[in-house]
């Protein structure tokens, strides 16, 4: 499939970010929002609905905390999209998922219209091993010497962990795949797309690797801004800006540089969910993956990830 775009207001390219809340607080988050508002950059901020009672793998600030609740729905009204990360920081089953969806929905005025699964939740759904098929995923778990094989359970309907059902009723994209390339659109074209074989998600989407501060501004070095832009591509970042973008207050100047750069180019800076709107709309609607396409999406991801020394 042809991945050229023809982008709105004859932008040359479009950018966003999911930004993964791991980590993220009052003493990081805002901060590096003003910055990016000051640029007129709109992204994609996820959120925890419920703080849950159990001690998570990787924490952060939830919205049952009223000031940073506040500082959220400010960025909402701003016109940056917020997006799900699990309804808690630890595993929830279908009870609490429902509560958290519901109190997303009342939080922010609709269910999210994106998720993604966070480390240590093992209601993820088609997470671990039940991202592949075939031999990809043999291999992923031989790589992973068999741990934690069939541990995530989101979309297993005789768990207590089930909830797909409410992921295929209320949420149209949910993330996946993540690559190397600053241009997400190039590795998978035809994205978003649906995969008959994991059935209770409407659409799946790409995105670029840049789990931190370091990968990030690796991923927005100069020659890649102007090769996406040569390309006429689409860059969704995947990070985590909880991790290192801001340290003692102040905004990393490298990040500052770079993003400084990206923001004078033609560029469509929308929040994640709008790209893909958009991206579904040119395409005529959601592309049904074939099993060579997935085939080709899977074998890119491993070989991605064990050139970062890992397949997680």
């Amino acid at each position: 499939m042809d991945f050229q775009v023809k982008w709105p207001d004859n932008k040359r390219f479009a950018f966003t970010v999911f930004d993964d809340t791991d980590l993220t607080t009052l003493k990081n988050g805002p901060v590096l929002y003003r910055y990016l508002q000051d640029l007129g950059i709109r992204t994609t901020k996820s959120v925890w609905p419920l703080r849950g009672d159990q001690i998570p793998v990787i924490g952060g600030a939830t919205c049952e905390e009223p000031d940073y609740l506040n500082w959220v729905q400010h960025l909402q009204r701003l016109d940056y999209e917020i997006a799900l990360h699990c309804v808690a920081y630890h595993t929830s089953t279908r009870d609490q998922v429902r509560q958290g969806i519901d109190r997303f929905r009342e939080l922010f005025g609709h269910f999210p219209k994106a998720h993604a699964n966070h480390e240590g939740c093992f209601e993820g759904i088609y997470w671990g091993d039940a991202r592949l098929s075939g031999w990809h995923r043999w291999a992923y778990l031989g790589l992973h010497r068999f741990k934690r094989a069939g541990a995530f359970k989101g979309h297993v309907p005789d768990s207590n962990l089930f909830w797909g059902d409410i992921c295929q009723e209320h949420v149209d994209y949910v993330r996946n795949f993540v690559f190397l390339d600053i241009n997400t659109l190039r590795a998978a074209p035809y994205m978003p797309y649906y995969d008959p074989g994991r059935p209770y998600v409407k659409s799946w989407f790409a995105s670029s690797e840049a789990p931190n501060l370091d990968a990030f501004n690796k991923l927005l070095a100069e020659k890649n801004q102007d090769r996406l832009e040569a390309e006429g591509g689409a860059c969704i970042v995947y990070t985590h800006f909880g991790k290192g973008f801001v340290e003692n207050g102040r905004v990393n100047s490298r990040f500052k540089h770079l993003m400084n750069r990206l923001s004078r180019k033609n560029g469509w800076f929308v929040p994640v969910s709008t790209l893909l709107d958009y991206l579904r709309d040119q395409h005529g609607g959601v592309h049904t993956l074939t099993n060579r396409e997935r085939a080709r999406l899977q074998t890119r991801w491993m070989v991605d990830k064990l050139k970062l020394g890992g397949t997680s």
